[in-house]
């Protein structure tokens, strides 16, 4: 008790008792690879944004290439801090009562992981409330949905993100090291205060709150996408609804088998009063669960796209012997093909035969 409201002593009581042993070599490995492909895949897809952004300049896509670009950018400074921090630490042979008498970079650590583990979340589930916008309501998307809004939007993401990391230092309640010795959390072990309950708790809910936001507005994107497919009864969508529904599933299936792990984790032991049956290999398998959503992020946000989705195709197709699309389909933009279908089933006073006929007239 004392120990977690103290700066100076924080954390050092897990060094003595730790029953933690990692081997060095095997993690150095770890962050170092986790590290490399996380600045790696998250620089192209930057790189790849960038030259998207300079490509298409519709409103449709201005939201969509900034919420993205924020999601990028966060996973890859996320990489870069909290791996070159995790990379110090194993070269100082874990040796905390060394380098950090004051504690201070047990904090910074502990605020980065926070931060840079809420705010993709975060990201993930605002990019997936976009997308549902953009494709139920094509219009109030068009006309609302502005880049001063989205930017607004980034800006109070991270500003919330960065509250929820701020918020044991402005409690005057110190980050703990934890048994592994090798990174900084909320206190894990034998937690008995409310207050150390009440942020494990918090940061699991909050996490599984994006999650469900995000899954059910995948959800409502993909079913509205499937019914406009079917009641159109036109090839020309086909191409923009297969990337879609894929996109959407890989989204939903990457965030939650990488984060629910270290979630459910950081809930039970929050829930367990009086102490907590998670060892240090299971958190410590969970962490790098979730570390690899930040690495996968740029891959199935971005660079799953159509091109990559028409070439796996052209391969499926040659090798099964299988013909169902026009692959001259996928020539068509996407983002305005999708939004001139939903807003031409969502017109009131026209008639189907008409409006489709157009669109039609257009993918040929």
């Amino acid at each position: 008790m004392n120990s977690s409201k103290s700066p100076g002593l924080a954390g050092f009581g897990v060094l003595k008792n730790s029953t933690c042993h990692t081997e060095k070599k095997i993690s150095v490995f770890f962050s170092i690879i986790f590290m490399t492909a996380g600045i790696l895949s998250n620089s192209l897809a930057i790189v790849i944004l960038m030259k998207a952004y300079q490509r298409f300049r519709q409103k449709s896509k201005a939201s969509f290439l900034l919420l993205a670009s924020g999601l990028v950018v966060t996973d890859l400074f996320g990489h870069l801090i909290n791996g070159a921090i995790a990379v110090f630490v194993y070269a100082s042979d874990k040796d905390w009562i060394r380098f950090n008498q004051s504690n201070i970079l047990c904090s910074v650590f502990g605020i980065c992981m926070v931060f840079f583990g809420l705010c993709p979340l975060f990201l993930g589930s605002v990019m997936a409330v976009e997308r549902c916008i953009g494709v139920t309501k094509p219009i109030f998307h068009s006309t609302k949905m502005t880049s001063r809004h989205v930017k607004m939007m980034l800006t109070m993401v991270c500003l919330f993100a960065v509250l929820i990391a701020l918020l044991p230092i402005l409690r005057f309640r110190a980050y703990q090291i934890q048994a592994s010795r090798t990174w900084c959390f909320y206190k894990t072990e034998h937690v008995e205060d409310w207050e150390d309950r009440f942020y494990l708790l918090l940061f699991s809910c909050l996490g599984f709150l994006a999650l469900a936001i995000s899954f059910l507005c995948n959800a409502v994107t993909g079913i509205t996408l499937l019914r406009v497919k079917f009641k159109s009864q036109q090839r020309q969508g086909r191409s923009h609804h297969f990337e879609m529904i894929i996109q959407l599933l890989a989204i939903m299936c990457v965030s939650c088998i990488c984060w629910s792990p270290f979630l459910v984790t950081m809930a039970r032991i929050g829930i367990n009063e009086g102490g907590s049956k998670e060892t240090c290999e299971t958190i410590l398998f969970a962490l790098r669960m979730a570390t690899w959503n930040q690495i996968l992020d740029p891959w199935v946000y971005i660079l799953l796209r159509k091109a990559v989705l028409k070439n796996l195709y052209k391969i499926t197709s040659g090798c099964c012997g299988v013909h169902v699309i026009n692959l001259h389909m996928w020539e068509l933009s996407s983002i305005k093909n999708s939004l001139k279908v939903a807003a031409i089933s969502e017109s009131p006073g026209s008639s189907k035969q008409i409006n489709l006929q157009p669109l039609s007239s257009m993918g040929q």
